[in-house]
């Protein structure tokens, strides 16, 4: 496409990871009209911004926007669209003129199933857990049972298939692992038990145009509930970026043990990855080592490193479209990321269960002018009622996200403007980032 041109992009999806990703293209000066489908209430009201009423996961209905609307660039943000196979679909479209940031479907399958992922990271010599494979409880309990013989007794237990985070169970003892084993067997067809690792979580992003890759600032999430790191398993209850747990002399181990083996093994195996290579790691005594890989931007790690993206990445939209095009290489060195960001997520009544929703929405607002440029409040799960009045609508509402000098002042910010919204039942820890 010739540099004059503007070009016109379609976002896939509605939560805070796209509310990020548009906010950050619209200050793109390449940016045309920005389109999203389907949005919500908080893209809706960024400036030059339409939303579409088109679902994530109506491949047909995408197609036609894209072939109506002659769109540019589409960028895919959440994983189910891309393992039902939205990239291979709208990359037929308009004889190959719409560029597509979002990998294929068999390439998606590293996150759509975590059996796959753990034989594909032991065929490519990826450092990972020990684990088995179950299909059935009967075979879980004779796992379990020989394990406790061993001496070994704490596991991980993990759904197979796409669970937007919450299919995973931390267990302490055998009874624990075997009760959750038993649950999601009742749910699905097969389960991952794992060797539970001890150290510190991150995670690390990086740009994936088949074999080369450039890593991002590392991520650290917040997976569970309550403070303290207890309570059920959430999709990230909060984000800080970057991560203190993944030094430079770490992110190049990680880089050439994780995700450069890992961009390799799927082209090598005929899934070339196009789109955002996500390692979430344990950073072990004995180095790093992968819980899980991803599809796509986390959410809500997408909010702190979007917000940040100016200061060490450069341009937004020229890096997904070099990406999508196929054209990397041609990027300029990324730069050291200067301060630091969190994102604390406010999530409704009921989450990560059954979710209330329809709770009026206040502070957003003053929860911004709280320092200007400073603090944006990504919306995830809202909705403007007949009124104007803005709603609950979700699970995670809102992620309240600031940017400052270093960590400590950054969790601060989020936390003083975090003070200022209001809904009724609103969750948030009030933790996130403690751990540095």
């Amino acid at each position: 496409m010739p540099s004059w041109r503007k070009s016109k992009i379609l976002v896939v999806g509605g939560g805070g990871r796209e509310h990020a990703l548009c906010w950050r293209l619209r200050q793109s000066p390449g940016c045309g009209e920005l389109l999203c489908a389907p949005g919500n209430a908080g893209i809706a009201a960024l400036p030059g911004v339409r939303c579409l009423p088109v679902s994530a996961v109506d491949l047909a209905g995408l197609c036609a926007v894209v072939r109506h609307e002659e769109v540019d660039l589409v960028v895919v943000g959440p994983e189910a669209p891309l393992h039902a196979g939205l990239a291979d679909a709208l990359l037929a479209e308009r004889n190959g003129r719409t560029a597509v940031f979002g990998c294929s479907a068999a390439a998606a399958e590293i996150e759509a199933s975590k059996v796959f992922a753990k034989a594909f990271m032991l065929r490519h010599g990826i450092p990972t857990a020990a684990y088995t494979v179950a299909r059935d409880a009967a075979a879980a309990r004779a796992f379990l049972r020989e394990q406790a013989a061993a001496g070994r007794h704490r596991f991980v237990v993990k759904a197979d298939g796409l669970r937007a985070g919450k299919g995973v169970t931390v267990c302490d003892d055998i009874p624990e692992a075997v009760r959750a084993a038993e649950t999601l067997l009742s749910e699905g067809s097969a389960i991952v038990i794992e060797e539970r690792l001890v150290g510190r979580e991150a995670s690390c992003f990086a740009l994936c145009d088949g074999e080369e890759v450039v890593p991002l600032p590392p991520c650290e999430d917040h997976k569970t509930l309550g403070e303290g790191d207890t309570g059920p398993m959430t999709g990230g209850m909060g984000a800080l970026c970057p991560t203190p747990v993944v030094d430079d002399d770490l992110m190049v181990r990680v880089r050439d043990e994780i995700l450069q083996p890992a961009a390799r093994g799927l082209v090598a195996e005929g899934r070339p990855f196009r789109g955002l290579l996500y390692a979430g790691l344990m950073c072990t005594a004995a180095g790093p080592m992968v819980l899980e890989f991803n599809c796509r931007f986390g959410d809500p790690e997408a909010q702190p490193l979007l917000l940040l993206w100016d200061e060490g990445v450069g341009d937004a939209l020229a890096a997904l479209e070099a990406v999508a095009r196929g054209q990397l290489r041609q990027l300029p060195p990324l730069r050291p990321v200067r301060g630091a960001a969190v994102c604390v997520v406010m999530a409704a009544a009921g989450y990560p269960g059954r979710v209330r929703s329809g709770d009026l929405i206040e502070g957003i607002a003053e929860a911004e002018a709280v320092a200007p440029g400073q603090v944006v409040v990504f919306h995830a799960g809202t909705v403007l009622d007949p009124s104007g009045g803005l709603r609950t609508a979700g699970g995670r509402v809102l992620g309240v996200t600031a940017r400052a000098a270093d960590l400590p002042a950054a969790r601060a910010l989020a936390y003083r403007a975090a003070a200022k919204v209001r809904f009724a039942g609103a969750q948030l820890r009030r933790d996130i980032g403690h751990r540095t």
